[in-house]
């Protein structure tokens, strides 16, 4: 009689694995959210921001932006202070240095991407923004983790930002406010999906590859 075959530790994690990934891909894409039946399609969208904001609901520091395809985001254009350049690029250094240490330092502003701009001859700065928290609440933890981490911002160079902003962020807020130059017209090509929903989906997509290349 031939001996009981041991149990396939291996096989037995990756349909594990497999399963967690399943009970994911339902939470990711909960029936309706993208999806009719069985059949999940994205649809790009795109939204028209009005000019005029007096239609909008007021927060605590002006008109709430509403959320579009591509999420929330800002682009901020401001004058650089003369002779500052220099220290905005270095700022952009210190930065991408500090995430290569901790990676995660910025998780807490729920961000998709950031591009800092020096234009017309370096005397302009322009920092856009996309993130899955509102305006304001971007502005306020933002201030938060720098203030925290004992950080600077690039900000600092610029005309008008409030020196006191560590301890000021209703100042940071009205410079960020008075300096966005709104969006009117926005687009996703996986419209309203957060960062987190992106980086789950991966890892299902890992954990359920992962799990096919042992079934063959």
């Amino acid at each position: 009689m031939p001996a009981p075959e041991a149990p396939d530790r291996d096989g037995a994690a990756h349909q594990a694995d497999g399963v967690a990934a399943w009970q994911d891909e339902q939470e990711l894409f909960p029936a309706g959210r993208w999806r009719e039946g069985a059949d999940m399609e994205i649809k790009p969208q795109a939204a028209v921001i009005p000019k005029e904001t007096g239609h909008l609901e007021q927060g605590k520091y002006g008109p709430v932006f509403p959320k579009t395809p591509a999420c929330y985001g800002f682009t901020i254009v401001a004058r650089v202070k003369p002779g500052r350049a220099e220290a905005i690029r270095e700022h952009g250094k210190n930065l991408a240095e500090a995430l290569e240490r901790d990676p995660y330092l910025l998780a807490p502003l729920k961000l998709h991407y950031l591009r800092w701009v020096l234009f017309d001859d370096d005397t302009r700065f322009m920092y856009q923004g996309i993130f899955d928290t509102d305006f304001d609440k971007y502005t306020e933890d933002a201030v938060a983790l720098f203030s925290k981490a004992g950080v600077s911002t690039a900000f600092e160079n610029l005309e008008g930002f409030p020196e006191d902003w560590k301890t000021n962020p209703e100042a940071f807020v009205r410079f960020v406010r008075e300096h966005h130059c709104p969006s009117f017209i926005e687009y996703g090509e996986y419209p309203f999906v957060t960062a987190d929903e992106i980086k789950k989906a991966l890892r299902i997509k890992s954990a359920l590859s992962e799990m096919l290349d042992q079934l063959q």
